[in-house]
């Protein structure tokens, strides 16, 4: 038996949506972000992370009160937080497909990344 028999499409679907959230959350927190640039903020990281292999569908929401709560008065804007973020990524690896997501769990104060379905 050779080592990578072990190794399933599950397992590649899940690392790679694994992946994908990780990259998304370090890329793109700290971004300037403003309530008049919220919209292209998420499609932007839509779009970014959209291109990349096993990314069937991305669906990225920025919370709008979290952001008007930290505008800076003198300049207009914050940096984007990981709390602020509340993304689902559908990933597909040949006969594998999963659901996964980033949001903010406020019993943890953290924002969790976690496998939502596997099809």
């Amino acid at each position: 038996m050779q080592e990578n028999e072990l190794i399933t499409d599950r397992d590649n679907v899940l690392f790679e949506a694994g992946i994908k959230l990780g990259a998304l959350y370090h890329q793109f927190t700290g971004s300037p972000v403003n309530l008049d640039t919220v919209e292209s903020l998420e499609k932007g990281i839509q779009e970014s992370i959209s291109v990349q292999p096993c990314v069937e569908k991305i669906r990225v929401s920025i919370n709008r009160e979290m952001i008007n709560s930290k505008l800076n008065g003198k300049y207009g804007y914050c940096e984007l937080e990981g709390r602020m973020l509340d993304v689902h990524i559908t990933a597909v690896f040949k006969n594998a497909k999963v659901d996964v997501s980033l949001a903010f769990d406020t019993e943890l104060d953290y924002p969790l990344m976690k496998i939502e379905k596997i099809y």
